[in-house]
């Protein structure tokens, strides 16, 4: 069975990435986007909601990414291991408002199966990087 969440930004994952070819330190963006996720395996889905970026929070109304969200880790049941596959700077995405991303990728088991986890980071405008996307595959 193949499980997709679609929060806020789903398109920005739509297609193919147009990567910079800078380099770029997506530390600091991986570690919010960890603190993210740890408040996802949680339940917490109230505040993963809360800690999105503006644009995941204008794409899907909070009760319905928290029912969402519930419908699809119930399915997947808990969390047994993730482990990071990659991280990538980009400027520009698919359907998505030009800024800075990182999009992050974790080869994740859950307790009924393997998947691939991408939460995609926006930079906002007071400089901390927060969730703009997120899609499990």
């Amino acid at each position: 069975m193949r499980m997709l969440w679609h929060m806020a930004a789903a398109a920005l994952l739509a297609g193919s990435i147009a990567l910079a070819q800078e380099e770029v330190d997506v530390r600091p963006a991986s570690g919010a986007a960890e603190a993210w996720l740890e408040l996802v395996d949680q339940g917490r889905y109230g505040a993963s909601w809360d800690e999105a970026a503006t644009t995941f929070k204008a794409a899907i109304p909070r009760l319905k990414w928290e029912t969402t969200a519930q419908d699809a880790r119930n399915a997947l049941g808990p969390l047994v291991k993730r482990k990071l596959r990659g991280a990538r700077h980009a400027r520009n995405l698919p359907n998505a408002p030009e800024g800075e991303y990182v999009v992050i990728q974790h080869d994740t088991r859950f307790d009924s199966r393997q998947a691939v986890e991408t939460v995609t980071m926006m930079k906002q405008a007071d400089g901390a990087w927060r969730t703009a996307g997120y899609f499990v595959h």
